[in-house]
């Protein structure tokens, strides 16, 4: 198997093997966290619980119960802080619980059922014609990593947050409550912590990659093509395709909005109310798990489901047969640039392929 053929694998191992050091480096993280609770001379929850919510007797209780409301005990308004109980968290939990956890779980799952349905149906894209061996520079090393390290925090965040979605329904069973505690506790910490530098390098691949993904008149007909499933010809496309495009103001439109509200929660601490914190937490994970779920399609195009995709953004080099099939107005701009000996060149599926044409 050559090279070009491993690095799809290759991805998804390495994926694997992240998602195992995540595992691993969050129950380090929470343990460390729930040592430091537990430290003599620290704060006791409880002894402070008790000390805020001081005896009641069964009159109270039962006024608690019957959802009366008072100034100490219970309070209907959204952006109370000092009460007992707030009417308006049990609402948050219930669109949580009853909305946001399944759209999550339909959305992923069902971007996963449709991915492998098309690739057992269809399969994977092939070039229509043999590597000419000659490459193109298409992702300079900057563009390369600044890609991979948006990409991997991405998919740390995306980890981390559905852990902290779905962790107490799938873990705690697994794991135990205090493994469970733990595991969490050091998952928020690394969602909370990276959260803010994804936001950094956000802004920068978008200002960095604007000028390749303003919208075009031929993106129409990429779309209307299907990227070149439907009709027999390819459709017209820039350095940029119609779907790459859309990617891109995914992730400056919704993108953006999943960082301003995650930088509400991490930060809770410029005066924003009860009731601010729960919608910006319920937009915040509406818009991730979209996200999630479309990267998903996106990951697939990019490794497994396109011959030739993953080279451009590994070596930073693509074969002058896959620029022409799927960038053609691009690969007609720069194909005078070609070079058959570029040093980190993407190796051929073909063994014939790397050879001087006779």
């Amino acid at each position: 198997m050559s090279i070009a053929m491993r690095d799809p694998w290759r991805l998804v191992l390495t994926a694997l093997l992240a998602a195992l050091l995540l595992v691993a480096l969050a129950l380090g993280l929470g343990r460390q966290a729930l040592a430091q609770d537990t430290t003599p001379g620290e704060a006791n929850p409880g002894q402070e619980a008790a000390f805020a919510v001081p005896a009641v007797d069964a009159d109270t209780w039962r006024r608690i119960r019957g959802g009366e409301t008072d100034a100490n005990f219970r309070d209907s308004r959204a952006q109370s802080t000092y009460n007992l109980i707030n009417a308006s968290g049990e609402t948050w939990r219930q669109v949580r619980d009853r909305w946001v956890s399944p759209f999550g779980a339909i959305a992923i799952l069902g971007m996963l059922a449709m991915i492998l349905v098309f690739y057992l149906v269809v399969g994977r894209q092939r070039l229509d014609e043999p590597r000419t061996g000659r490459k193109l520079l298409r992702w300079p090393i900057l563009d390369r990593a600044l890609h991979w390290s948006v990409a991997s925090l991405f998919l740390l965040l995306g980890l981390t947050g559905l852990m902290l979605l779905y962790g107490k329904a799938l873990l705690r069973p697994m794991f135990g409550d205090g493994a469970w505690a733990g595991l969490m506790t050091g998952t928020k910490t690394l969602h909370n912590y990276l959260g803010p530098l994804f936001a950094i390098l956000l802004l920068v691949v978008l200002a960095r990659f604007l000028r390749h993904n303003l919208p075009r008149r031929h993106d129409l007909a990429w779309l209307r093509q299907g990227g070149g499933m439907v009709g027999k010809a390819h459709p017209d496309a820039g350095f940029a395709n119609a779907g790459e495009k859309l990617w891109y103001w995914l992730l400056a439109s919704v993108g953006l909005v999943v960082v301003v509200s995650g930088l509400v929660l991490d930060f809770p601490n410029f005066n924003q109310t009860r009731d601010t914190m729960q919608w910006a937490n319920i937009i915040h994970a509406l818009g991730a798990l979209g996200l999630t779920a479309v990267a998903l399609g996106h990951i697939y195009i990019g490794t497994l489901g396109t011959e030739g995709a993953l080279e451009g953004m590994t070596h930073g080099y693509v074969d002058e047969s896959w620029a022409r099939q799927h960038h053609n107005l691009w690969y007609e701009e720069v194909k005078g640039k070609a070079d058959r000996a570029a040093p980190d060149a993407a190796q051929s599926d073909s063994p014939s392929a790397s050879r001087p044409p006779g």
